[in-house]
């Protein structure tokens, strides 16, 4: 059993934190914790040590972690130093040429619009122009306000789809620090660095500026110049007015079209709804118990559409309703799923290849010559394909949509962990609403030709080969853990998978055709991709498996799936056995 004296540093250190905290909530969580320790609650110290182990990092994932007091979690502190060290960047930036800007978001989390509120006051008494979103809003509001406003940064108080205990801080450029292809994305390194180095973790808080007003409130619903309302007359360019040759069966197909929309307690209800309703789309009927912001999350384990069970409430009103459609936003809207009903085995969501296909497929139609259709090195390599098949150029990133909003040129770009993007011109990022407009556009136009999204689905597979995916994460307790596995399989990776040759081995981290990354890709003689690297998110090793077969008729179809859903399991089973022996 602990005693007190046994942390006497710890303890102070504590102590002084608590002396400085601004929020009184966390100050008595942490004296709180402190009691326990001194009363040798070894639980309590092993909580204690481990939020005060580090700093919380700052990378180009900006902030996430758990709220609580301590510097390595997300509360006012972390919040007020890293505003500060962000001003100190975008000031030294500006080197007095002229006066920066920043535009500053959040959602419904726990203390989103405490962490807003507090970061608009650092930066404007640091002398920053500060505007700041209405409400809490979708995360795509934001990035598309950074390039629409000229800010050189954007700041969105969010942990996407992390457990509900969680918050996050990204962090956008534009303006006239990022004038290049990445302007108004997320940073990259070496921004992140160099922020990083601007933060003073010991920096008394009452030495901190702040201001009690002098940054804008943007305009909100009902107001002129409303934000949302400016966001939507900007994104409904992705679906076309009906008009023309074909406008009236493509409009009644729009009002026919039966969409359940669940924002996953989020708060991208509101916005995705006025964008489906001003396409068109009549028939949208919200999951009721899921429509409201929450940050509790109460009718899911964890908010993230691809968790098993998160849209079970949305299946079971689509067989209700007798839907054609099931789109879903995680809860800062950045990501959209979906789900349709197939032929012969009923409703199945999506998986994120599966609609990065058709959406890819859709904006290739329409894009320019010299176009560029991009995807995470994980994703599937299917658009590589399409985009040939349309004459246009496509490139390989790194997982993370900081990198593939970069591409030049770019027409369309995803990745397999349900983000897209299809307006690049406005929304330098991941874009659940623009996404998941898009994608009922194209079911309805498929309706009114007769066809559906499971055809071309089909045809995409004749066309390009079946390209069959699947995904196997290995959770650990001890993060120590994925460099030591990491290590092993460099040292002794397979020779065989799933009874086929390895014929080509990359270590990622090498950096051959891509920036280093933690990772390693095989591709054995028969074309099956394995790309294994630990999450950047979370406490996990991740393994990304796509097998390719050439199919000649449409009847061949479902016995090709079958051999590479048992081949893809095959390959599971022998890595969960390899990562884990």
């Amino acid at each position: 059993m602990s005693t007190p004296d046994q942390e006497p540093g710890l303890l102070q250190r504590a102590a002084d934190w608590a002396a400085q905290d601004p929020d009184p909530r966390t100050r008595a969580q942490l004296e709180a914790l402190c009691g326990k320790v001194r009363g040798g609650d070894d639980a309590a110290l092993a909580e204690l040590e481990d939020r005060f182990s580090s700093f919380l990092a700052f990378g180009t994932a900006g902030l996430r972690a758990e709220l609580g007091p301590g510097p390595n979690r997300m509360n006012s502190m972390v919040v007020r130093r890293t505003a500060a060290g962000i001003g100190r960047f975008l000031l030294a930036k500006a080197d007095g040429s002229y006066t920066p800007k920043a535009v500053i978001g959040f959602d419904a989390r726990h203390n989103s619009d405490v962490f807003a509120d507090e970061s608009a006051a650092v930066l404007s008494a640091a002398g920053i122009e500060v505007q700041l979103l209405p409400t809490a809003l979708p995360t795509p509001v934001l990035a598309w306000a950074v390039r629409e406003l000229s800010a050189e940064a954007g700041i969105m108080v969010t942990a996407s789809h992390n457990p509900p205990a969680d918050n996050g801080y990204k962090v956008y450029l534009g303006g006239r620090v990022e004038t290049t292809w990445g302007q108004g994305a997320q940073i990259v390194s070496p921004v992140d660095a160099q922020i990083a180095a601007q933060i003073d973790h010991d920096e008394p808080i009452a030495g901190i500026a702040l201001v009690k007003e002098g940054w804008e409130v943007l305009p909100g619903a009902g107001e002129a110049g409303d934000i949302e309302g400016a966001y939507l007359r900007a994104i409904s360019c992705v679906v076309p007015p009906a008009m023309g040759a074909g406008g009236d069966d493509l409009a009644a197909a729009r009002e026919k079209l039966r969409i359940v929309l669940t924002p996953m307690h989020g708060v991208g209800g509101h916005t995705i709804s006025l964008a489906l309703g001003s396409a068109g789309f009549s028939r949208v009927r919200l999951v009721a118990e899921q429509a409201e912001p929450d940050p509790d999350f109460p009718t899911v384990s964890f908010p993230n559409p691809e968790e098993p069970g998160a849209l079970d409430l949305a299946l079971e009103l689509a067989t209700k309703t007798d839907a054609d459609l099931i789109i879903a936003n995680d809860p800062d809207a950045d990501r959209c799923a979906a789900a349709v009903k197939f032929p012969d085995t009923g409703w199945r969501m999506l998986r994120g290849d599966e609609v990065g296909w058709l959406l890819g497929a859709r904006c290739a139609e329409n894009a320019a010559t010299g176009a560029v259709l991009a995807n995470s090195i994980v994703s599937s390599r299917m658009l590589a394909s399409i985009a040939s098949a349309h004459s246009l150029a496509h490139e390989n990133t790194l997982t993370g949509f900081k990198w593939i909003s970069r591409v030049p040129n770019l027409a369309f770009g995803y990745e397999e962990a349900l983000g897209y993007c299809v307006a690049p011109g406005l929304v330098r990022d991941k874009d659940g609403i623009s996404a998941g407009l898009l994608l009922a556009d194209y079911a309805a136009e498929l309706t009114a030709a007769g066809s559906s999204l499971p055809a071309v689905l089909d045809q995409l597979a004749l066309d390009h080969g079946l390209h069959q995916t699947d995904q196997l994460s290995v959770r650990v307790t001890d993060l120590a853990r994925l460099d030591t596995m990491m290590r092993s399989l460099r040292a002794t990776p397979p020779a065989m998978l799933g009874g086929e040759p390895v014929a080509e081995l990359e270590d990622l981290s090498l950096g051959a055709n891509l920036p280093p990354t933690d990772g390693m890709l095989f591709l054995t003689e028969a074309n099956t991709r394995v790309i294994i690297r630990p999450s950047g998110t979370e406490p996990k090793l991740k393994c990304y498996l796509e097998a390719i077969a050439p199919v000649a008729t449409a009847g061949d179809l479902p016995a090709a799936r079958l051999a590479a859903t048992k081949q893809l399991e095959r390959i599971k089973g022998e890595l969960a056995s390899l990562l884990q022996g």
